[in-house]
């Protein structure tokens, strides 16, 4: 039982820093300091992404849910409509490498809007 409860944090905690890495400079614009959490996060993404790498939570997910006796991601609301997202079933070489540049997109358009805020706003 309590394989189960860590194996679907670490699936939360997964996702979480998937929507950290893509958006957080949403975050950075709130709170500047952040800045130093968000950009080495969303460079690790990117990484991931474009070198076909695993993230470490990966295995630790996986390792979680055998001692917690399933065979994969099976069952549960968190496995359902999270794991999915996660994982996706025809996740192809072009799907990383476009997700990859997603990230990097999404980052230099925010980053460069935070920055032209900033030099307007002090501008003034």
């Amino acid at each position: 039982m309590i394989y189960k409860f860590l194996s679907d944090l670490v699936i939360l905690l997964h996702f979480g820093f998937i929507v950290f890495a893509v958006l957080g400079a949403l975050l950075v614009m709130r709170w500047p300091r952040l800045v130093w959490l968000h950009l080495p996060a969303a460079l690790w993404a990117m990484a991931i992404e474009f070198y076909d790498g695993i993230c470490p939570l990966t295995p630790l997910e996986n390792w979680l849910r055998i001692m917690a006796g399933e065979g994969g991601y099976s069952g549960g609301f968190v496995t359902h409509y999270i794991v999915a997202v996660i994982y996706p079933d025809e996740l192809t070489t072009g799907i990383r490498m476009m997700l990859g540049i997603g990230v990097l997109i999404i980052n230099l358009a925010l980053y460069g809007w935070i920055i032209k805020q900033r030099r307007y706003g002090r501008s003034k």
